[in-house]
């Protein structure tokens, strides 16, 4: 019998270090406005004036249940969502921001007006090879279609020399900025070899990642997703 797995190439992978995840603890904040983007990121600027001058810097936004023995993410943008004990706000950043980023650690963020968030301990958690990949949150304009939307999507990633095999569109939600809504949609890669999907973690896709887009977190499948 003549056998070979598949991720043979993904064994023998070594995942580069040069752009981490920073993971903070959130202490002292028992509930955030469903609708936090914007705020958080002012207020880790605020915090870490370097922040806006790293392009390979992200803001993963801090997310409460979105469902859950019935219970839905409220609609009104203003409504209060509530976070576990466990919690964790993560940033990605270029492994020579890794120190600065930590020294948010003890530090009160105030996110929005009522809402405060302590920063707690901080571990680095380097990026994943899995070749399922989902983003909450792509940046694209309101009214595209979907067919549209993943055409898009694909040109940009020829342009990142990263080869897709799967893609499918999620859920589309408006970011909440001084300038008026933001139009994103939720994105689900599959089937990506190990180093693009690596690849595609450090850049991100599209533009407003201090907003939280285009930023891609691993799956263990698409069933998660």
């Amino acid at each position: 019998m003549f056998w070979t797995e598949e991720n043979d190439e993904q064994e023998q992978f070594a995942i580069p270090e040069n752009v981490l995840d920073v993971v903070f603890a959130v202490q002292d904040c028992p509930c955030l406005p469903a609708e936090h983007a914007y705020s958080l990121s002012q207020a880790l600027h605020d915090a870490l004036p370097w922040l806006y001058e790293e392009e390979r810097v992200g803001v993963h936004p801090i997310y409460g249940a979105e469902s859950g023995n019935g219970w839905q993410r409220p609609a009104d943008p203003d409504a209060p969502i509530y976070l576990s004990r466990r919690q964790k706000m993560t940033l990605r950043v270029p492994r020579e921001r890794v120190e600065d980023a930590m020294q948010l650690s003890g530090s009160t963020l105030e996110i929005d007006d009522g809402y405060s968030l302590t920063v707690g301990e901080a571990k680095t958690r380097p990026l994943s090879d899995l070749p399922t990949l989902f983003a909450r949150n792509v940046a694209t304009e309101p009214g595209l279609s979907e067919e549209a939307f993943l055409a898009r999507v694909a040109e940009e990633l020829r342009e990142l020399d990263v080869q897709v095999k799967k893609m499918m569109a999620s859920i589309e939600r408006d970011i909440r900025t001084p300038d008026g809504p933001l139009h994103t949609r939720g994105l689900m890669l599959a089937d990506l070899k190990p180093e693009d999907s690596v690849r595609l973690q450090e850049t991100g896709l599209g533009s407003h990642r201090k907003l939280g887009c285009g930023l891609f977190v691993p799956q263990k499948g698409i069933k998660a997703v």
